[in-house]
């Protein structure tokens, strides 16, 4: 039975280790970082080799390939993409941005898919806002929460037309954070109104989304004594509620330092505040084993919602030539270069 979870790997290929775990806690997807990215035939490989280990054909295989400072799939095999605020300036009128941004995350796809990849970690819904932290920074479509929303959905629809699911991320908001929450814990204290405001809104507006990754980021206004990732409140009242986004919901990396509970106890708190999925990704096979101790068994509403998510894949990309996207891609940079 696939457990509500998701682990990360060492390298380019199983150990025996991570083989017989693998198949013994039946995580339900697998995320990869570059320490895994090696040529495409590699990856590929690992891909493979890990939907053999648990047994399963159709587990999902994540990675974070946003472009700009967030590529984990990268040169000399890989082109380089462009982080999310390039497109803004590139576009011009919204309507061309958006264009320029769908086409990104089709080119991500076409890669992704290639090598066995059908989950990207894109896009980052956050808005940053004056005096926050960079972590977002440019990962970030635009400083605007309507251009966030439109820029956003327009990558989420690129990477499906590819056959990748989009994972909408860090819901209910980052951008406003002023510490990097892999290194601890930020605390935002806008007033909710604020927050439905601005912070909310391009989550809002793609919630039909299947997949979305929790912010580990305390808002004062909501949930003073817990995070996103381990709040009922924000999870049942803004996240299920106010935003009304029903997709599967998973964790952030529950190795971020952001957490401070044993690896067992974070995944425990997680699940029982309404997360259906938690992530552990630096693939440490001590901690990963605390974690799978901590997930249930995806069943009941969780794996429905899984379920759903991963229906979305059984759709046949649309017919695609990456050489000439790839041209107006780099004729759309070329002119402001």
């Amino acid at each position: 039975m696939t457990r509500a979870f998701i682990c990360g790997v060492l390298g380019l290929s199983l150990t025996s280790e991570e083989r017989d775990f693998l198949r013994e806690a039946r995580p339900w997807g697998v995320i990869l970082f570059k320490r895994n990215i090696g040529r495409p035939p590699e990856v590929r490989a690992l891909t493979d080799s890990i939907r053999d280990a648990i047994g399963d054909a159709r587990t999902p295989i994540l990675v974070d390939q946003e472009g700009g400072r967030v590529q984990r799939l990268t040169a000399p095999h890989w082109r380089k993409y462009p982080s999310a605020a390039t497109f803004e300036r590139l576009g011009g009128e919204i309507e061309r941005a958006e264009r320029l941004a769908w086409l990104g995350a089709r080119l991500i796809a076409h890669d992704l898919r290639e090598v066995g990849i059908d989950i990207d970690c894109l896009p980052v819904l956050d808005a940053p806002q004056p005096g926050s932290h960079d972590i977002i920074g440019d990962r970030a479509y635009s400083r605007d929460p309507a251009n966030v929303a439109r820029l956003g959905r327009a990558a989420a629809e690129g990477l499906l037309a590819g056959g990748v699911l989009p994972v909408i991320k860090h819901i209910p908001g980052h951008g406003r954070a002023r510490a990097d929450s892999h290194l601890e814990l930020p605390v935002v204290d806008a007033p909710r109104e604020e927050l439905e405001r601005v912070d909310f809104r391009p989550f809002s507006a793609n919630a039909d989304l299947p997949l979305a990754m929790t912010a580990h980021v305390v808002y004062t206004a909501l949930a003073p004594d817990a995070p996103a990732t381990l709040s009922k409140t924000v999870i049942g009242e803004i996240i299920r509620g106010a935003i009304g986004f029903d997709g599967l919901l998973m964790t952030d990396d529950l190795s971020m330092k952001a957490l401070k509970d044993d690896f067992r106890t974070r995944a425990e708190r997680a699940i029982a505040a309404g997360c259906d999925v938690v992530l552990h990704c630096n693939g440490d096979l001590t901690e990963a084993r605390r974690v799978a101790e901590g997930a249930p068994e995806l069943l009941g509403r969780a794996a429905d919602r899984a379920e759903a998510a991963l229906s979305r894949l059984a759709a046949v990309p649309c017919e695609f030539n990456a050489v000439d996207g790839f041209r107006e891609l780099d004729a759309a940079l070329a002119m402001t270069a």
